[in-house]
């Protein structure tokens, strides 16, 4: 099978965020899917499979399946046109568990569309906060999106904050939900800056986080009076992405490199 890992939501290699996508032939069951992406160790693994009604998508991390990966997603997209999959004039659209996702060439940029998750205000556990040593302007939480995954979203009171966050992921570990840390940008070209951490799901933290997004920009947008946003993820790699609401969807766009294509054997 053919397998490849792309750099998503990068101009260049080894920045963004690293997908691992992976073409698969017959009928593999979800346990051997699992066995790949623990195998393959990044923050996501995805799988494309030829159905007769089109393609399906999955994204597993290294130790459970997740209900929807943007960064995936645009990477799978990616693969799929540059190995002549399907033409370069031609849109990507892909069955999930999050609904049909569809992904667009714009240029050498490649725009993803996804659901918004919508957010309550929520108090957060306070060993959440004893893990990330914060006090938050304000709290939120999405909804779970089917796998008993959702999200608490921290408004900082500034970018330095987000960026100076240095977790204990021992205790992240044992708090089921991924965690966005988010402020106003006041570097850059950005409207916001974030974080994300997914210690409880296998990921500490990860680079760039499509699916944090799509509950980031209808947060942000009504209080900027914006609906469009530049977002950028302050991981270590580091991520920009061009952000759209458009009514109950979220529209990211950004660039993506292929650094690996190989040979599954097993």
């Amino acid at each position: 099978m053919k397998l490849f890992v792309v750099d998503a939501f990068a101009s260049q290699p080894f920045k963004g965020n690293p997908a691992a996508v992976c073409l698969i032939e017959g009928n593999p069951t979800p346990e051997w899917m699992q066995s790949v992406a623990s195998e393959m160790n990044l923050s996501e693994t995805a799988f494309v499979e030829r159905l007769p009604e089109g393609l399906g998508l999955r994204w597993f991390t290294p130790t459970t399946e997740v209900p929807l990966c943007g960064h995936a997603t645009l990477a799978s997209a990616h693969a799929l046109w540059e190995a002549g999959h399907i033409p370069a004039e031609e849109p990507a659209r892909f069955k999930t568990r999050s609904g049909v996702l569809v992904a667009r060439r714009q240029g050498s940029r490649i725009e993803i569309d996804l659901p918004a998750s919508p957010v309550e205000d929520v108090a957060p556990p306070p060993e959440l906060l004893q893990a990330l040593q914060v006090e938050p302007r304000h709290a939120v939480r999405t909804r779970d999106r089917g796998l008993g995954d959702f999200d608490y979203l921290l408004e900082l009171g500034s970018e330095q904050e987000v960026r100076a966050i240095q977790p204990d992921f021992a205790r992240l570990r044992r708090i089921a939900a991924g965690v966005v840390v988010t402020a106003r940008a006041t570097h850059g070209p950005w409207d916001i800056v974030s974080r994300y951490f997914a210690a409880y799901w296998g990921i500490d933290e990860d680079p760039v986080t499509g699916a944090a997004h799509t509950s980031l920009v209808p947060y942000w947008c009504p209080r900027l009076g914006k609906d469009s946003l530049i977002a950028y993820q302050a991981s270590t790699r580091g991520g920009v992405l061009d952000c759209r609401l458009q009514g109950d969807r979220v529209l990211l766009a950004g660039e993506a490199v292929t650094v690996v294509k190989g040979t599954l054997f097993a």
